[in-house]
């Protein structure tokens, strides 16, 4: 009897074994191409670093700009998050807590604007941005980003707001709580789950992003890390292993934030359901 339940936890444990190698081999490869030269990557394209060359971070950060293209990203990306957590949660709490003639029109507009592809709206998005003098700027970057993310921070934290008891909301009127009150005091904390979940996701999202900062920066010193990379790609295409190396320095915070958070990322995409 216990026989067909172990062949389902074997095969279950297969997959996942066999997913892990497909997903985290390359990661694994560039992480040990970054401690090699470009030499030795040639001689041996799969071989282990024997040195290991840790003094190329060092140089990548300093000498190939590494330390400002990170900078950029850390300013640009936290500055959008913060941005959409702020506006999408107070929207969010506004549809989900308020009826009112075209809500639902309204929560159609913006979550319509998911299925268009940023290809649609880029050109639109840099005519709009050298009107006001915010093109190839950080602010304006972070702009486009709180723009492009904002239909699906909405639509989380919509589904989630929603289900929330309208009794806690009365209680909390008639205990003399403001409309703004209500939001920061009784929204905000039920809702954390949801809130930290777009979080993460958006950090991860736009940390990668390089469609929109491609177009919309070319000064070096406003560069993001993805652009770093594809600039180092275009100058010294010969030497991998630096790419190698400024690949991992783009790779590792978003992996640190995956491992710390990836609890909390669960628990909040779950939160609704098992609600």
């Amino acid at each position: 009897m216990r026989l067909p339940g172990l062949v389902r936890q074997t095969t279950l444990l297969t997959a996942v074994a066999l997913y892990t190698a497909v997903a985290g081999a390359p990661v694994l490869w560039v992480a040990v191409m970054s401690l090699r030269t470009t030499s030795e990557i040639s001689a041996d394209a799969y071989g282990w670093p024997s040195p290991a060359h840790w003094g190329k971070y060092a140089a990548a950060w300093t000498t190939s700009h590494y330390g400002t293209y990170f900078w950029n990203s850390t300013v640009i990306v936290l500055g959008a998050v913060a941005g959409l957590t702020v506006v999408g949660s107070m929207a969010a709490h506004a549809l989900a807590r308020y009826r009112f003639r075209g809500n639902r029109l309204l929560y159609f507009v913006l979550f319509s604007a998911i299925i268009f592809p940023p290809q649609l709206t880029i050109i639109s998005l840099f005519q709009v941005l050298v009107e006001y003098g915010l093109f190839n700027t950080r602010l304006g970057v972070a702009l486009v980003y709180m723009a492009i993310q904002l239909p699906l921070t909405f639509y989380i934290l919509e589904g989630f707001f929603t289900r929330i008891p309208q009794d806690y909301f009365d209680a909390a009127t008639l205990d003399g709580c403001s409309d703004l009150g209500v939001f920061w005091r009784l929204t905000v904390p039920i809702g954390m789950p949801a809130i930290a979940t777009t979080i993460i996701l958006n950090l991860i999202e736009l940390w990668n992003e390089f469609l929109y900062a491609v177009v919309l920066v070319t000064d070096d010193d406003k560069r993001t890390l993805p652009l770093g990379i594809m600039r180092f790609l275009g100058d010294k295409m010969e030497d991998v292993g630096m790419i190698a190396t400024g690949m991992m320095i783009a790779i590792v915070p978003i992996i640190l934030v995956y491992a710390v958070l990836s609890e909390r990322l669960i628990r909040g995409m779950t939160a609704g359901v098992l609600k």
